[in-house]
Formats: C-alpha cells, sequence, structure tokens
C-alpha cells in the first residue's frame, strides 16, 4: 500500500513539473538584470534564418525598456513576454 502511494505521489510531481517550468519561462520580470539576460540571448542569435525573429525581439525589447522608464511594470512585462515568445519560436 505504501509503495502505491509513494509512486503515486512521484508520478504527481513529475506530471506537475513541466506546467511549473512553462509559468516560470512565461512569468517575464521587468529587471534590469533580466533584460540583460534577454540581449544577450537576442546577441547570440547569429543564424540569417532567424533575422525576422531576432528583429521581432529588438522591437519588442526596445518597447519593454520604454515601458520600464515609464514605470509601466505590467506594458514591460508584456512585452518581454512576446520577445521571449518570438525567440522561442524558433
Amino acid at each position: 500500500m505504501l509503495k502505491y502511494t509513494i509512486a503515486a505521489i512521484a508520478l504527481a510531481a513529475a506530471s506537475a513539473l513541466p506546467a511549473f517550468a512553462q509559468d516560470a519561462m512565461m512569468s517575464a520580470k521587468c529587471d534590469e538584470a533580466s533584460m540583460m539576460k534577454m540581449q544577450a540571448d537576442m546577441d547570440a542569435m547569429k543564424d540569417p534564418a532567424m533575422k525576422e525573429k531576432k528583429e521581432m525581439a529588438s522591437k519588442e525589447m526596445m518597447m519593454a525598456k520604454d515601458s520600464m522608464k515609464a514605470n509601466k511594470m505590467e506594458d514591460c512585462k508584456t512585452h518581454m513576454e512576446k520577445a521571449m515568445k518570438s525567440m522561442s519560436d524558433m
């Protein structure tokens, strides 16, 4: 009985982890460290086939920076998430 309970708990935990990981990835923070990491990720995109995605992410990052300067944190987070999404659709 104990074995089945432990197995059920392990199975539930394993199935929940991908959902937590996806939420963590999609919840962008609007701070300097996150922006610097995102910029580094964009700079690492060297493939000419990714040029359009890089340009889209760059535009979203510029809007995020403008929103951050204007203290519009929700707008900033939205633009950061859009930038992440455009980079991850590779």
